[in-house]
């Protein structure tokens, strides 16, 4: 089995300070980026030193997954486009259930490698997928929560300035599921 690439043994927090660092550096500037991050590990007190030409192979890498990942939010913006809350919450459980599938498959994939061929960087990147699916549900759902609230505003001003009168708001609220 071959070793880890030192890339795949910093913390996750200097993991995380370098993918920012990639994105801000236009994913260049790799002799500086790898002397500020040996700066960072040797404040660590970690006895890890990382050269350009890592940097420079973990950048390509995560700049691929960069692109891809805005490929597919452009593509998620557009297939949602000006739809209604309730079809892009429906379309938001299919793309939940498409990326689960697609989760499913890279994590059998892993367990099928021995111990230093599992990719960490894989699962990262997976679970931080995942994450921003269920997080972005989350808002949809958030959304859809303050447009009925807006909507039972609009019925009470309406039953309030006279314009209905509360049984046809009652009505109303159970026709759009308020009630």
């Amino acid at each position: 089995m071959p070793p880890p690439r030192k890339i795949d043994l910093l913390p996750v927090e200097l993991r995380a300070w370098l993918q920012e660092e990639l994105r801000a550096r236009g994913f260049g500037q790799y002799e500086e980026l790898a002397e500020a991050l040996n700066f960072r590990l040797e404040e660590a007190g970690l006895d890890l030193r990382i050269r350009k030409s890592a940097l420079h192979d973990f950048g390509s890498e995560y700049k691929e997954f960069v692109k891809l990942q805005e490929q597919a939010s452009d593509w998620a913006k557009e297939w949602l486009g000006d739809m209604g809350l309730e079809d892009q919450a429906q379309r938001q459980n299919v793309l939940f259930q498409m990326l689960t599938t697609l989760a499913f498959k890279v994590m059998q994939a892993e367990v099928t490698k021995e111990g230093a061929e599992i990719s960490p960087q894989n699962l990262h990147f997976l679970a931080r997928m995942m994450k921003d699916v269920m997080s972005s549900s989350g808002i949809v759902q958030a959304m859809q929560e303050k447009e009925k609230k807006a909507q039972v505003a609009k019925l009470d001003a309406a039953v309030t300035s006279g314009d209905i009168d509360a049984e046809a708001a009652e009505k109303a609220r159970r026709i759009l599921g308020f009630a």
